[in-house]
């Protein structure tokens, strides 16, 4: 089964700029949220994709897309059997989990499993 891409991040080193870029480029309009102390830019990038702008110690600016998986944990692990190196090991957020892996041909790219409503009994 295909894994479809939900999210995608841009991790700058200069989010004023960024955000200035895209603003003026794609028409983007980012929203400030609070993100544990750092600066962070929700994008309604049109559709069903989302996306964001993080402002971090990146090298240069690189853009992360988040596919969605059933299990991060899985993913990982087949990632890292497929000779990924693990850069963020799953951990738990407040809407799912996430994790973060890099292959040498292949770029980075992070896993997303949402968290599911509790059913009712």
């Amino acid at each position: 089964m295909t894994r479809p891409v939900v999210h995608l991040e841009l991790h700058t080193g200069d989010l004023a700029s960024a955000r200035a870029f895209y603003a003026g480029l794609c028409d983007w309009r980012p929203e400030r949220i609070g993100a544990r102390g750092r600066s962070y830019l929700a994008l309604e990038m049109g559709g069903a994709l989302g996306g964001g702008i993080v402002e971090c110690e990146a090298r240069r600016p690189i853009w992360l897309p988040y596919v969605e998986v059933p299990d991060v944990g899985e993913a990982t692990e087949r990632a890292r059997a497929l000779g990924a190196t693990v850069l963020l090991e799953p951990r738990e957020g407040p809407a799912g989990w996430r994790g973060v892996v890099a292959a040498p041909a292949a770029g980075e790219l992070a896993f997303w499993q949402p968290k599911r409503p509790a059913r009712r009994t």
